[in-house]
């Protein structure tokens, strides 16, 4: 099983697109059903820091994200992104989470189902359907495995 598993890291995000393109030429000779990105927001809020680059941080993900939604209908793979949590001051006082995705709009709407994860009471954990296109917005409460 592990024999096909293929993984990389990027440290930059044009580390990170550069993989992608030589990801689609390997996908041209095998099958691949599953593509797996970790904090796909992680390198562009390091490389592009401040208000002042924020345009530009944008645009290449939106860019990096029409990359990967190219790859998910040309090879029908599925593509399974994980996001950062900013602070939200604007949530307000009466909110109990005031916690949003980072990436603004470009990745919400690159998206078509977003979940939320967060802690519960001990070991619980909470999921939530922010979107998705066929199931009503909702929670579950998951238990850790034994």
């Amino acid at each position: 099983m592990a024999n096909q598993i293929i993984y990389a890291r990027a440290y930059t995000y044009e580390h990170q697109h550069n993989l992608l393109l030589g990801l689609a030429a390997k996908m041209v000779e095998e099958p691949f059903r599953l593509l797996i990105v970790d904090s796909i927001i992680a390198l562009f809020r390091v490389d592009f820091s401040g208000r002042g680059e924020l345009a530009e941080r944008q645009q290449k993900l939106a860019q990096m994200l029409s990359r990967l939604i190219k790859i998910a209908e040309e090879f029908n793979v599925a593509v399974y992104l994980t996001n950062q949590v900013i602070s939200d001051p604007a949530g307000g006082v009466f909110v109990t989470d005031p916690k949003k995705p980072a990436g603004g709009h470009v990745l919400a709407h690159a998206s078509t189902i977003r979940l939320m994860f967060r802690k519960g009471k001990g070991e619980q954990r909470i999921c939530k359907v922010f979107d998705a296109p066929n199931l009503p917005e909702a929670e579950a409460i998951s238990f850790p495995f034994c």
